[in-house]
């Protein structure tokens, strides 16, 4: 079989009577599918109780996808226990944020510190890597799926305890850790300390009287949850090594800790969910996290809808050309699959009006089976040529779980204020200039890039500040904003004055913060243009550094609100407020063209422009956001491998609405 991107989804033929399948299988070779997602909510099926296993209808579809040269990304079931566990060991069952204990029902309702559910679990993954293992068609393992929520449990509560006596060592570090002077917070004991929640210290979900406690129980849930991932990863491993294992990512889902969760997956893999008013850029940002995770390695596309979600309070069609513009989007981002929810649409429960390759109506005869299957045959086409390839970037942009759970767990400056706005608005600036960007973690070096930016750097985490100075020093250029270097990785203020570690490297000195509601705007000019700011208001003075711009208002107007310091022989910005994407293109546009970072081409907008590279081959992706045709001019020779039409220097290259072009740049 030729090599190829995976093309496919998740298949739930247990929903089905067997007379079914075989239609299924016609229906696959139609529009190209090669690749099934299978077992993913079985756990129910298989296994009756503690001791008995059922796996005769699993069999069945097993050998019928090999029959029909299908691979399988085969899933071991266990995002759902039984109904049989929750009733006989009710333990298992998680407890809300609110104190309240679950019962049996919908699915994440496994409480991550029960033992129950690790032993079951961890003995389900081992009986199917056992029996299913010498498949020479699994092309991965898929551990759960979708992991996420929390737990606030007496297990939990146990297992809390454990972690931060294995973290901190002793009663003495955990109270100087969370400063627990204040308000007589004072534990003389391990068995003192209760999960942070609304029945503790908790006054709503994101509001918090002790920082340190709710931060360090956010690390400890992600752990947890990782500990049963790996669980099962181990199991799969021992009997299946050459076996690549994932499990399907959220995108930037705040309660799990990516970037620490990817050192233990051998492929990242995500499901893309974008809602119908998200612009490109954001949907691009997430695809670029998910490629940083493995430091740019291709991941998998696991998820999409061909055509609507189910669960959104507005459920959009994608519109005739989404689907395949968006798939694209993925692939030009460092996908190396593209895979669908659900192949057959359910008939009951709250996904039966979630898209599917195969509607109810049951036939091809619907423009979402076209559309599928126009993919398809493009996939085919396209064969190995762009598997593998990679994203080229001198830019990048630090983003890190810790500090957005900190910062937004923070007592002010503002309850507007959002670590994910925060970011989309330098990502945006630099997706609209076609700038390549890697999003990396606080843990990744930086040697290869010439600009990191690092919106609202609160927490400085230790070893962070060596890095940056070096980098710096070293004539890289460092770009941070107001709010950094504020706290250490306990969420405790470093004193002596903001922005603490990273004070040295930007040559400032932070005295106060003004938090503007949204009624109120300051302003500022640079570089001959006038822009508003509002939100925070960071006033600072100038040590070492130089003053690039004033506010325009206030008791701070003339004080600084952008400065540049030169550190070594290289540059650290400050930016003190938040601006408007107009000032966030004009100034990330002046600070790359300084350090030779260009666009991977000419901008024009609505066309997202993107680069993979193949050992000393190019690939362009132009994607057409607009709702028109778009023109762009060729810049070198190169052939479009969705068409097979070549194009010289100065040829137009014509986007058709939601139109593609994926351009193979011709070796001189």
């Amino acid at each position: 079989m030729v090599k190829k991107m995976l093309y496919g989804g998740d298949y739930n033929p247990e929903q089905w009577d067997e007379a079914v399948w075989e239609e299924d299988m016609r229906m696959f070779r139609l529009a190209g599918i090669d690749c099934v997602t299978l077992n993913v909510f079985s756990w129910a099926a298989l296994q009756s109780d503690e001791v008995t296993y059922h796996f005769e209808r699993l069999d069945k579809i097993m050998e019928l996808v090999r029959k029909n040269n299908l691979k399988v990304v085969m899933a071991t079931s266990t995002a759902a226990h039984p109904a049989w566990m929750a009733k006989k060991y009710p333990e298992v069952l998680r407890t809300e944020f609110n104190g309240m204990k679950r019962k049996f029902g919908s699915r994440h309702n496994s409480c991550p510190n029960s033992p129950v559910y690790q032993k079951y679990s961890v003995a389900l993954a081992r009986k199917l890597a056992e029996r299913y293992g010498t498949y020479d068609n699994i092309v991965t393992w898929h551990i759960s799926n979708e992991y996420g929520g929390e737990c606030y449990c007496e297990n939990c509560e146990k297992a809390f305890r454990v972690w931060l006596k294995e973290k901190y060592g002793s009663i003495e570090a955990l109270n100087k850790a969370w400063n627990t002077s204040f308000w007589g917070h004072t534990f003389y004991d391990w068995d003192e300390i209760v999960v942070p929640n609304l029945q503790s210290e908790h006054f709503a979900q994101n509001r918090t009287t002790f920082q340190g406690i709710s931060l360090d129980y956010r690390r400890f849930n992600s752990d947890s949850i990782l500990h049963n991932y790996l669980g099962e990863y181990e199991a799969v491993k021992a009997v299946t090594p050459h076996i690549p294992v994932t499990t399907n990512l959220m995108g930037f889902y705040k309660a799990l800790d990516y970037q620490k969760w990817a050192g233990y997956m051998d492929v990242v893999s995500w499901d893309n969910y974008p809602d119908p008013t998200d612009p490109p850029a954001l949907v691009a940002m997430r695809h670029d996290l998910m490629r940083g995770l493995k430091q740019g390695a291709p991941f998998m596309l696991m998820e999409q809808t061909p055509s609507v979600t189910n669960w959104q309070s507005y459920n959009l069609l994608k519109r005739p050309g989404d689907m395949r513009l968006i798939s694209y989007q993925a692939v030009a981002h460092g996908a190396d699959t593209v895979m669908f929810f659900q192949m057959r649409r359910s008939i009951g429960a709250c996904e039966k009006f979630h898209g599917a390759v195969i509607d109810h109506v049951g036939t091809e005869n619907t423009r979402v089976f076209r559309e599928v299957s126009q993919l398809g045959e493009e996939l085919k086409q396209l064969g190995d040529t762009t598997l593998d390839s990679r994203t080229p970037s001198k830019a990048a942009m630090l983003v890190d779980w810790d500090n957005w759970w900190a910062l937004e767990y923070s007592a002010g400056p503002s309850c507007d204020l959002k670590y994910m706005d925060e970011l989309a608005n330098y990502y945006t600036a630099l997706y609209d200039n076609n700038i390549s960007v890697d999003i990396i973690s606080a843990q990744d070096p930086l040697d290869d890039y010439k600009v990191v930016i690092a919106p609202v750097m609160y927490m400085t985490k230790p070893g962070a500040d060596e890095k940056i100075r070096k980098f710096v020093s070293e004539g890289g250029t460092f770009v941070t904003t107001f709010l950094s270097g504020l706290v250490d990785e306990h969420d405790l203020v470093i004193t002596g004055g903001y922005p603490g570690k990273l004070r040295d490297i930007l040559g400032i000195w932070v005295e106060e913060t003004d938090a503007l509601p949204s009624y109120m705007k300051n302003s500022f000019s640079w570089n001959g243009k006038d822009y508003d700011c509002g939100l925070i208001c960071d006033i600072m003075h100038m040590e070492n550094a130089q003053a690039l711009a004033c506010y325009d208002k206030d008791f701070y107007e003339g004080t600084p609100v952008l400065s540049k310091n030169e550190f070594g022989t290289g540059h650290a910005y400050y930016v003190a407020t938040r601006a408007g994407q107009d000032f966030y293109a004009d100034f990330l546009n002046k600070v790359l063209k300084e350090q030779g970072v260009e666009p991977v081409f000419k901008p024009c907008k609505g066309v997202e422009i993107t680069l993979r590279r193949k050992e000393e081959t190019n690939f362009l992706f132009f994607l057409n956001h607009n709702p028109r045709e778009s023109v762009l001019i060729a810049e070198k020779p190169g052939t479009d491998l969705l068409t097979g039409k070549e194009y010289c220097p100065g040829d137009e290259i014509v986007l058709q609405t939601k139109g593609v072009v994926l351009f193979k740049e011709q070796n001189a």
